[in-house]
């Protein structure tokens, strides 16, 4: 990619993909980025029982000090309405001119990650992914994909990374999926992220002998084996955050190994110019 493209790129945002009344792009006002806060709350905290702190309670929304400078990613059913009203899925992007304004990576309160801000290129972390309890369906969840694929692709992110939650927060009642993780998909050490030494929990809870793969597999959240399914590896060690009423893991998947066909389908359309963006 030339500089001239690449700085094009930068100033400009990727273009909405829509299909079937479905539209995935960028929140492009306050009031759409209020209703993914708003959604994060209805799942994470109504839904799944994390904890809220009194403002967050009372507001009845997810937020922190990011969500005011990072990229949100909407999915919205416009059968529901053109903006704030229609969205149903969210996903938080952090690249890392971001980070840097903000002095850090959200993953760093949880996970060593050195090894990712050093590695040459665009990288970003995504977080706070979710979608509306009656919109779970394949559709929209492919289009929610092929938005992050859109992204990735217009930004030309070398690495991806974040925090991906299994529920609760015992870690040995989790000892086949995380064991499964660590035996099977551990990140090279180039790329291996480790959590912090005041929160690691091994994930290396049971030797590879005695693993069921298949209920291993079954017991992984849908999120977590979609980053599988897309070349993704874990990092060293378990996070448990009792906010959240999850243990977590770092996920990381370098782009140029991905093969999904999203991410393939997406470029292959943007360099032809047969992508439609709008429906």
């Amino acid at each position: 990619m030339t500089p001239s493209v690449a700085q094009r790129l930068q100033n400009e945002r990727p273009a909405p993909i829509v299909s079937n009344g479905i539209e995935v792009r960028l929140a492009e006002s306050a009031a759409e980025i209020d209703a993914a806060q708003a959604l994060r709350y209805r799942v994470f905290y109504e839904e799944m029982a994390a904890r809220p702190t009194p403002e967050m309670a009372a507001r009845k929304r997810d937020f922190d000090e990011f969500d005011a400078h990072c990229d949100h990613l909407l999915v919205i059913d416009r059968k529901r309405g053109a903006g704030a009203d229609g969205v149903i899925g969210t996903y938080r992007l952090i690249r890392r001119p971001i980070a840097q304004k903000l002095g850090r990576f959200y993953s760093a309160a949880e996970y060593d990650i050195d090894i990712l801000t050093r590695y040459p290129g665009e990288i970003l972390e995504l977080g706070r992914s979710c979608v509306d309890q009656g919109a779970r369906t394949r559709p929209a969840m492919q289009l929610l994909w092929r938005g992050i694929a859109a992204y990735v692709f217009h930004y030309d992110i070398a690495v991806m990374f974040g925090c991906a939650s299994l529920p609760g927060t015992d870690a040995k009642a989790l000892a086949m999926p995380l064991s499964y993780l660590h035996h099977h998909h551990l990140a090279p050490p180039e790329l291996r992220p480790r959590a912090l030494p005041s929160r690691f929990v091994s994930m290396d809870l049971l030797p590879p002998g005695v693993i069921d793969t298949r209920a291993a597999i079954n017991a992984l959240p849908p999120l977590i084996k979609g980053y599988l399914r897309l070349g993704g590896f874990v990092g060293e060690g378990a996070v448990v955050d009792e906010q959240f009423n999850t243990t977590d893991v770092c996920i990381v998947v370098k782009t140029d190994l991905v093969t999904d066909k999203y991410f393939k389908h997406y470029e292959r359309a943007a360099r032809d110019g047969t992508e439609a963006s709008a429906g």
